[in-house]
């Protein structure tokens, strides 16, 4: 399908939150297919495994009803699995400045790798804007109510990885 404007948006989503999702809803309407990159990430340690990722991610652009998003899982280069998948745009969001100082030095050097794709940033819904997957695995290991933060398929999937590895700091 020549013609057709591809994006991408990478990330470990580990696990996908509503700040995930608010960009895979609102970068879907930027371009005619929008490609979910799930990737790892070798200073990270993940609660799922990339196959268990996807189907997360699966289920939430099912529950979001968008049609013109895949999900696919990747361990290359950011820049060559773009070119791979044909994408013109790169899709990331922003919560806050320190995001943005990571997020531009990325684009820095992904332009340097190929200036042919463009970095497009979304700023996070300010209601989304403190939620990370970090801070979501976090409360979840020590018992705390993870609900606010993301889809009800993915609190199911973490609440019942925590009772598998053991929660942390009972009182």
């Amino acid at each position: 399908m020549s013609g057709q404007r591809i994006g991408l948006y990478p990330g470990t989503f580990d696990p996908c939150t509503l700040g995930h999702a608010d960009i895979i809803r609102r970068g879907a309407k930027l371009v005619d297919r929008l490609i979910i990159g799930v990737t790892t990430n070798p200073s990270k340690t993940a609660m799922f495994t990339t196959d268990e990722r996807m189907e997360m991610m699966a289920a939430e652009v099912a529950r979001l009803g968008l049609t013109n998003v895949e999900i696919r899982g990747f361990d290359a280069l950011l820049m060559k699995y773009a070119r791979h998948v044909g994408a013109g745009v790169i899709i990331r969001g922003l919560r806050a400045v320190a995001d943005f100082e990571y997020e531009y030095q990325m684009a820095g050097m992904n332009q340097q790798i190929d200036a042919s794709i463009e970095t497009v940033f979304l700023m996070a819904d300010i209601s989304l804007q403190p939620i990370a997957s970090k801070l979501v695995k976090e409360i979840a290991l020590y018992g705390g109510d993870i609900a606010p933060f993301v889809p009800p398929q993915v609190k199911d999937a973490v609440e019942a990885r925590v009772a598998e590895i053991g929660r942390r700091g009972e009182l």
